[in-house]
């Protein structure tokens, strides 16, 4: 994972930083996000990593119609190094650039239970509190946890499960 995220890394910076000359985040960004979706797909993946298939019918199949010259050319620099398998790592850092430059932290809540819409305000507001930048929040529920949440921003997870704080506790009594 840390050698695919190593790769993708240039691709995206370099994705992110024509996007944002070109006034077109919202679009590369979508454009990416639906060609990580394609290029993930346990169906299209042996497609995309034949040998005999052509750069150029890579691309069509994961360029949306009427996209962008350069996403394209993109898209087929990619294609052309054998990198069509980087694309989700790609999208990923692609939007933690655009959620950094529009000083948006992007948040995952995984609880317990389904939370309530004002537990979740409630939890965007601390976040809010605590990073200084709005908060686009995704829930998810893992009854695993058996109690309260972990919120993962990306660089920052705060757990706050009952399953979490056990195993705190069984560390802290064993060592």
């Amino acid at each position: 994972m840390s050698q695919a995220l190593t790769l993708a890394r240039p691709y995206a910076r370099a994705a992110f930083a024509h996007a944002r000359e070109a006034g077109q985040t919202a679009q590369w960004s979508n454009a990416l996000g639906l060609a990580a979706r394609i290029a993930s797909d346990p169906q299209v993946q042996p497609v995309l990593s034949h040998p005999q298939l052509a750069p150029a019918d890579a691309v069509a199949l994961l360029a949306p119609n009427g996209a962008d010259e350069a996403l394209v050319r993109f898209f087929s620099l990619l294609a052309d190094n054998q990198r069509l398998e980087l694309l989700p790592e790609i999208a990923n850092l692609f939007e933690h650039q655009r959620a950094e430059a529009e000083g948006i932290v992007r948040a995952r809540i995984t609880s317990a239970q389904v939370l309530q819409a004002d537990e979740i305000e409630r939890l965007k507001t601390a976040i809010r509190r605590r990073f200084g930048r709005e908060v686009e929040v995704e829930t998810a529920v893992d009854p695993a946890l058996i109690g309260g949440a972990v919120i993962d921003t990306g660089d920052v997870v705060i757990d706050g499960s009952l399953r979490g704080k056990l195993e705190r506790l069984q560390t802290a009594l064993t060592t």
